[in-house]
């Protein structure tokens, strides 16, 4: 591991300022103060690299890194706005063996979880990841159960090693759309019922506000939760929809009613697109998320970012003195 880390010391200091501004500055076209600023990673990789650990909590029984890991390090899913090109630029770059790269170093710098949707290469990489480079990250599935099958996703992502799972986002905000929101509940006593704990996603707020009125019993949930201080946010006019959101541009719809009630929520919270998708500078993302109330935050990270990032994870947290929302976990 140790000659993988110097390589990625190398591209850390070598590609990050061109690389930053398609992977955390919303790729507008042209590097912005966020881009200008993440160009200082070399000072910081320098002043506190070695041994750099992420602060861990707790869902059910699992020890959880802090900051976890995106699944679009394995998906490809960019968010990238209007440029149609990205996602194919992902998928050449992580390539299975960079992936794999990508996940030692995640565990190198603390991060023991990583989120991501269940699907051919997760199926294939997981695996191979764990029986021939002994890695022990854990899994959090999404899950993509269907309104006449609950079950059968669920259950291929157990026998491919999940240790949680849960109802992926817009699956969330679509059930509540079309009235089947019960089935949320039912999906979480299956997953229970299998011994790892079971969670709910959301873009919308109400999936949780109607999960928490109707208890259905979540270990955990999964919501987003960014500020809407960035170039490419909402304008005027665009749907008030993340499902039929044809910008890609915004995924926190209400964060400031999201944090007022996430603050009389008792379970785990999971902040994801805290970052809006690339568009803000993780101090920035980070500092919000941790202070209004998330207890982790899912943050996808090329093989470049695992070490800046860990450092302002371990950092941001540390400097957190007395929240409004308790920790959960």
């Amino acid at each position: 591991m140790s000659e993988k880390i110097d390589r990625r010391k190398f591209l850390n200091t070598g590609m990050l300022t061109g690389a930053a501004a398609v992977g955390l500055t919303g790729i507008q076209g042209k590097i912005t103060p966020a881009a200008e600023k993440r160009s200082d990673v070399n000072k910081e990789i320098q002043k506190d690299q070695a041994g750099t650990k992420t602060p861990m909590g707790k869902i059910g029984d699992l020890k959880i890194s802090r900051l976890i890991s995106g699944g679009n390090l394995i998906s490809g899913w960019s968010h990238a706005r209007d440029l149609i090109y990205v996602h194919h630029l992902m998928r050449h770059y992580n390539t299975d063996d960079k992936v794999m790269e990508t996940l030692e170093l995640l565990e190198e710098q603390g991060v023991n979880t990583i989120i991501a949707d269940p699907s051919e290469r997760p199926y294939r990489i997981f695996p191979k990841y764990w029986n021939e480079r002994g890695g022990k990250i854990q899994w959090i599935a999404e899950g993509h159960p269907d309104v006449k099958d609950l079950k059968t996703d669920i259950k291929k992502s157990l026998d491919y090693g999940a240790s949680a799972i849960y109802i992926q986002g817009v699956i969330g905000d679509k059930w509540l759309r079309s009235g089947h929101l019960d089935l949320l509940g039912d999906c979480v006593e299956i997953i229970k019922s299998n011994g790892v704990p079971g969670g709910i996603g959301a873009h919308m707020l109400d999936v949780i506000v109607e999960s928490e009125r109707r208890k259905y019993n979540a270990d955990f949930y999964v919501k987003t939760l960014h500020s809407s201080n960035y170039w490419s946010a909402r304008r005027p006019g665009q749907n008030l929809d993340v499902v039929d959101n044809g910008t890609d541009n915004y995924w926190s719809m209400t964060p400031d009613k999201t944090i007022e009630f996430m603050r009389k929520v008792d379970k785990p919270w999971i902040a994801f697109k805290v970052l809006a998708a690339g568009a803000i500078h993780p101090r920035d993302g980070f500092k919000y998320a941790f202070e209004n109330g998330a207890d982790f935050i899912c943050v996808g990270m090329f093989d470049f970012q695992v070490i800046e990032d860990s450092i302002i994870a371990a950092d941001t947290i540390k400097a957190i003195g007395n929240r409004q929302r308790p920790w959960r976990a």
